[in-house]
């Protein structure tokens, strides 16, 4: 997988660029050297199912930066992670993750119940409770059963390898309710000192399917490299990313209170040397974008009782920030999501979402590239759409052309037809500039109601 995708057909003369080929996306937990991983069940999920993940550095710790959520009720495992960052300056030896707790909303005690996993992890690898990062996922307001992590960690640790296999247990063990274990890996070409080409792997690992409505993060995730790089590059290269796509990925409309991306740089190919504004951070951001693209898309279509994929592509737009202002307004639209489900082109919901998207807040912004001031004055503001301009096209059939009278006549039983597809594109052309953006969604099926409604009985 190369690029956003395109429409199979459509009469739209977009003349906006196309957004930057990305590298080819694998879907295995192909895992970067200078890693171990593991899962394991602890016995933290009533199921039985893996529910305690690991992933350790090889020698020393590695360069770390991360995202978080904005919730208000940002969990302990977030707080925890904040501080491990700020005091280290940007390294990290673990991540740990615990799934089916999420440990938000527990006061003091789910802070001490944090801490104290940490030292428990730092105490079974022998490098400090200080030097552990942490995830963790489930039911709000449940503390962590520090018991069963305790026994869960001894048993883990002799099990961590530096093998694919590893990196896909502990994939499979930050479930909760996916049906899917979500991996993408790339390979990334870098020139090294002397001019030789170095191959370095990029590989990431998500879960999230449901309260996915992501603010500078995801649910949770994990993008490993054994690239040589500073937390400082990893920053400057993980923000707009996440600005990009997981801030265009919504499930729901809910924001997670444990929401986390951690990037991670073993140095493990020294020669691979990434410094700040080279052609090397270039091709680095690209496959962190290419995984983290990958995975947001893997996510959407996972979402909670989803049958299918919602993709959102808008060009022509008076900017990016406008762009992707659009596309997040329609795929998170409960309209258009039914519209989906019931495989019916209803455009009409489509424009009204476009002519009411409102653009992310500032540090979004900033975190894409724009100045602070600009951030600011834009923040919030509604997106630039003039309806005599605007083109719509549903799965390949252009229905809305606003240079054209409007409402354009359609094969509608042709056009139910191919909505009735794994995924399906929706493609706007706003005809005001050279802006682009995409979004991620899925369809709202009775499945979705009838799980949330159910979810801690």
């Amino acid at each position: 997988m190369t690029g956003a995708p395109r429409l199979r057909t459509v009469d739209v003369d977009v003349q906006s660029p196309a957004p930057p080929v990305l590298p080819a996306v694998e879907r295995r937990a192909r895992i970067p050297a200078g890693f171990r991983a593991g899962g394991h069940s602890a016995g933290i999920k009533t199921s039985g199912r893996p529910d305690l993940a690991l992933i350790v550095t090889s020698d020393g710790p590695a360069a770390a930066a991360a995202v978080f959520t904005p919730n208000a009720f940002a969990a302990a495992p977030v707080r925890r992670s904040r501080a491990v960052l700020a005091a280290s300056g940007g390294w990290a030896g673990a991540v740990v993750s615990t799934s089916g707790s999420a440990n938000a909303a527990t006061g003091a005690a789910g802070d001490e119940d944090q801490a104290r996993v940490g030292e428990l992890v730092g105490a079974e690898l022998g490098i400090g409770g200080n030097a552990v990062l942490h995830l963790s996922t489930g039911i709000i307001g449940t503390r962590l059963p520090l018991e069963k992590v305790a026994a869960g960690l001894a048993a883990l640790v002799p099990m961590l390898a530096e093998t694919d296999e590893g990196l896909e247990a502990a994939a499979v063990a930050l479930r909760t309710t996916d049906s899917t274990t979500k991996v993408a890996s790339v390979a990334v070409p870098l020139e090294d000192a002397t001019g030789a080409v170095r191959a370095v792997r990029v590989t990431g690992i998500a879960k999230g399917v449901g309260m996915i409505h992501p603010n500078m993060a995801t649910m949770l995730s994990v993008i490993l490299t054994d690239a040589s790089a500073s937390p400082d590059v990893l920053r400057s290269i993980l923000r707009p990313v996440a600005a990009r796509t997981w801030n265009q990925l919504s499930v729901d409309g809910d924001t997670s209170t444990n929401d986390t991306v951690f990037l991670l740089a073993s140095g493990a190919i020294p020669e691979a040397v990434v410094t700040a504004g080279s052609s090397s951070a270039a091709a680095l951001a690209d496959g962190v974008e290419a995984v983290a693209r990958d995975l947001a898309r893997q996510q959407a279509a996972d979402g909670e009782g989803a049958t299918c994929l919602l993709t959102c592509q808008v060009t022509g737009a008076a900017d990016d920030a406008d762009a992707r202002a659009v596309a997040r307004a329609i795929i998170s639209s409960s309209l258009v999501k039914a519209a989906a489900h019931g495989k019916d082109p209803n455009w009409g919901r489509i424009a009204g979402a476009a002519g009411n998207a409102r653009v992310a807040d500032a540090a979004v912004l900033e975190a894409a590239g724009m100045s602070t001031e600009v951030a600011r004055a834009r923040a919030g503001t509604i997106a630039v759409v003039d309806p005599d301009r605007l083109r719509i096209a549903i799965a390949g059939h252009l229905v809305f052309d606003g240079r054209s009278g409007g409402p354009q006549a359609f094969d509608r039983a042709s056009a139910r037809a191919d909505l009735d597809a794994p995924e399906i594109v929706i493609r706007l052309d706003l005809d005001l500039g050279a802006g682009y953006g995409e979004a991620f969604g899925c369809d709202l099926t009775e499945a979705y109601v009838r799980e949330n409604s159910e979810y801690t009985t």
